[in-house]
């Protein structure tokens, strides 16, 4: 009895893990996205030519790329928020308004994910691409330079958050974020986001099983970001009392 309720449960964990290797993994990496979108080269793509994961989500906006665009600017800590679920990246709320004083981004600026530090933005085509880049060696030295000015690590729910990416995480690793804008025959927008990812070999043996928690956790982040910026792009400017309550 009890070898055919381990071979029973064996059955059903081979299963699980099938069943997450051919459905529920594939669809959080693609979301939103058809196969040609899937399959284009993107800007971004050549920093990192190798990647060992490589993750992208769509969305339709109904609104031009220039009502879209300014959204993008004008993300980070600090500044107008990642307009995801704040209590995990955020001090407060992200912002429902547009702020122009934060339009300003260009080539080699930091958009911060806590005060210390952030991604770098490596390509910006205005009203097209958005690109960001962080990898171990920057990330060290946002560490050091933030460590010599005295310079917190943020909230308490951004340093959980900053805690559990440094133990889930390769130490080496390297990292893409892309936002790109491709305007539709109707008037709208299709506004892709990619992650592609590289990691070096570990010496945490516990990240195979960490790694996909983490991506996933990425998933459910940016699905939101990208339904929120959809939303208010739409809208206008203004965000409503009760979608600023949900930020």
């Amino acid at each position: 009895m009890f070898r055919k309720l381990f071979v029973f449960l064996l059955a059903l964990a081979g299963a699980g893990f099938i069943a997450f290797r051919m459905v529920v993994r594939p669809w959080w990496r693609d979301w939103g996205v058809v196969p040609e979108e899937l399959a284009r080269h993107l800007p971004g793509d050549d920093l990192i030519p190798e990647a060992s994961a490589s993750d992208t989500r769509g969305i339709r906006i109904a609104a031009p790329p220039e009502a879209i665009w300014p959204w993008l600017m004008q993300m980070g800590y600090g500044r107008a928020g990642w307009y995801s679920y704040d209590a995990i990246d955020m001090a407060g709320r992200s912002s429902g308004t547009l702020d122009p004083a934060l339009d300003a981004l260009k080539v080699g600026d930091v958009v911060p994910t806590h005060p210390g530090g952030g991604f770098i933005v490596r390509l910006l085509e205005p009203e097209r691409a958005l690109v960001l880049y962080s990898d171990t060696e920057l990330m060290q030295d946002q560490e050091a330079a933030a460590h010599a000015a005295g310079l917190d690590e943020g909230s308490a729910n951004v340093r959980a958050t900053g805690a559990f990416m440094e133990k889930a995480q390769p130490t080496e690793f390297s990292a893409s974020w892309a936002f790109v804008l491709e305007p539709t025959a109707d008037g709208g927008t299709r506004l892709i986001e990619r992650v592609r990812t590289r990691f070096g070999e570990s010496d945490k043996p516990w990240t195979r099983y960490t790694l996909p928690v983490m991506g996933f956790g990425v998933f459910v982040m940016v699905r939101r970001q990208l339904l929120v910026i959809k939303e208010r792009a739409e809208r206008g400017t203004e965000a409503s009392p009760a979608e600023a309550l949900a930020g």
